[in-house]
């Protein structure tokens, strides 16, 4: 197995990654955002709370 930043060979000890440094350039890019699962946009929490209450205002 290769290590998913450099492409080197793996270490048992830092697996998947070759070495630290490769583990803490992953865990750097998981902790500023870089690694991202696409999907729809949030909605802003005014607007959430907002819609809420228009539904429970509404009768069932």
């Amino acid at each position: 197995m290769s290590c998913p930043i450099c492409g080197k060979e793996s270490a048992a000890k830092y697996r998947p990654f070759c070495s630290k440094r490769c583990a803490d350039v992953d865990l750097g890019r998981w902790l500023s955002g870089s690694y991202t699962i696409p999907g729809d946009a949030a909605e802003e929490p005014d607007e959430a709370a907002e819609e809420l209450a228009r539904q429970q205002q509404k009768p069932h």
